[in-house]
């Protein structure tokens, strides 16, 4: 049969579980599926690359759009980020960090302010270019 990757082991799910919201006590409908099939059930669809509706039922996950709300309720919670540093700090503790590979831009960390520069700057924005497509000696009648 194979590895599943999208079975979440006892380790990583103990790592998982205190990070997740807890459910509203009067949800209405049925009782949820359990977090930890619902998120086997949403690395179902990403390892598989298929879409959210096609997640079949027999799997035993619930639907693909009731995944896709409870990975949306959790992202908004926050919990992608604690779980992406729970992570990192697991690794750099078990001395199995690589970073070889790592790398930091804008979007990622904050850019320090600097002190405004006392010196007017000169000005690197263009300036109207000379027309290349037409000049007066076209112009003129021949």
């Amino acid at each position: 049969m194979g590895t599943r990757p999208w079975i979440v082991d006892g380790g990583l799910w103990a790592l998982i579980e205190p990070l997740l919201p807890p459910w509203p006590e009067k949800a209405p409908g049925p009782p949820p599926v359990p977090d930890r099939l619902s998120l086997e059930g949403m690395l179902y669809v990403l390892h598989n690359d298929i879409a959210w509706q096609l997640l079949p039922l027999e799997l035993g996950f619930g639907s693909g759009q009731t995944r896709w709300r409870r990975l949306d309720r959790w992202q908004k919670a926050g919990v992608f980020d604690r779980l992406h540093r729970v992570l990192l700090a697991e690794l750099n503790a078990a001395d199995e960090q690589d970073w070889s590979r790592a790398c930091a831009d804008g979007s990622h960390a904050r850019a320090k302010k600097r002190e405004p520069t006392p010196a007017r700057r000169r000005s690197t924005g263009g300036r109207r270019a000379a027309n290349t497509t037409w000049s007066a000696a076209d112009a003129a009648p021949r």
